[in-house]
């Protein structure tokens, strides 16, 4: 196995764990049996970063540093990741509850915590699906000790990249979990800001919403600019260095053109603080703290 230095975490590396979690009835990991791929841990990782936001303990030093770089610049950060999250429970909560959607594929998941997709979605239809998907090795190894489902429900990994939609939708493990003859939820949290425009992030959306039977719905939320004061702005320019990684925050237009032909459920396309949080404890963040859109859209 990989060294992994300077490695901040409490969970199991073992992929005995890992494996024996995965030949379970009710939790999937594609491949199973693969090889590990190998760990960058000179470059920060989104999904590592964000871990560290959150609080959690999957990062290296690598990816504290960038985290902390990118707070200097934009002190709201935790705030905004925290928001992210309360969006993606509420989205989930709104589709099973109002809409029976019991089958999810969550695009570029991050490293489990609290509050995952499948534990809102199972809360409320137990035997509620989900499919994650990421192309992190360390998601991809606490995905196998931690994304157990509730039975009768089930869950499923796929070690997949969001700029090559093949790899995961012609992975088994996604129709052996989805029936995508049936509406599923999509879920694209705080990841197409990761894409630049050379990966023709639009045209993958577009590819992604063809394969989603009528009367499924996207879950989306996109980092953004439009509500930042000018000297943020500068700050976060100044500190846009190589290691940070690709990054592509978009404008209330561009986000739009995601869900061109989709019906936008209310309020639309928001600030992510603003989308159905009438119950979310007060004070509420700005959108300015948020930084992101956020709209949950059905395809007719």
């Amino acid at each position: 196995m990989n060294q992994r230095p300077e490695m901040s975490t409490g969970a199991a590396w073992s992929s005995g764990v890992g494996e024996a979690v995965a030949s379970t009835q009710r939790s999937v990991v594609s491949p199973a049996t693969a090889p590990l791929p190998a760990i960058d841990t000179t470059v920060a990782h989104p999904a590592r970063r964000y871990d560290y936001w959150l609080g959690g303990k999957t990062h290296y030093a690598v990816d504290r540093a960038s985290g902390d770089a990118v707070a200097a610049a934009f002190p709201a950060i935790r705030t905004a990741v925290l928001e992210n999250r309360r969006f993606l429970q509420r989205a989930v909560a709104v589709l099973a509850r109002d809409h029976g959607i019991d089958q999810f594929l969550d695009i570029g998941t991050g490293i489990p915590s609290a509050g995952n997709t499948h534990e809102i979605a199972q809360q409320i239809i137990p035997s509620a699906r989900v499919v994650y998907a990421d192309n992190d090795p360390v998601v991809l190894m606490h995905a196998r000790a931690l994304l157990d489902s509730s039975d009768p429900g089930r869950t499923a990994y796929i070690h997949g990249d969001l700029r090559d939609p093949a790899t995961i939708l012609d992975d088994p493990a996604l129709t052996a979990t989805l029936d995508l003859s049936h509406p599923i939820g999509l879920m694209l949290i705080a990841v197409l800001h990761f894409l630049v425009d050379q990966d023709e992030p639009h045209r993958i959306v577009r590819q992604l919403v063809d394969m989603l039977p009528a009367g499924s719905f996207v879950v989306l939320s996109h980092a953004t600019y439009d509500f930042m004061p000018a000297e943020e702005l500068a700050a976060l320019a100044d500190r846009a260095v190589p290691s940070h990684g690709p990054f592509r925050p978009r404008s209330r237009a561009e986000v739009s053109r995601f869900l061109t032909g989709l019906h936008l459920l209310d309020p639309g396309l928001v600030s992510g603080n603003e989308w159905r949080a009438d119950d979310e404890p007060a004070p509420r963040p700005s959108a300015a703290e948020t930084a992101l859109y956020a709209a949950v859209a059905r395809k007719p």
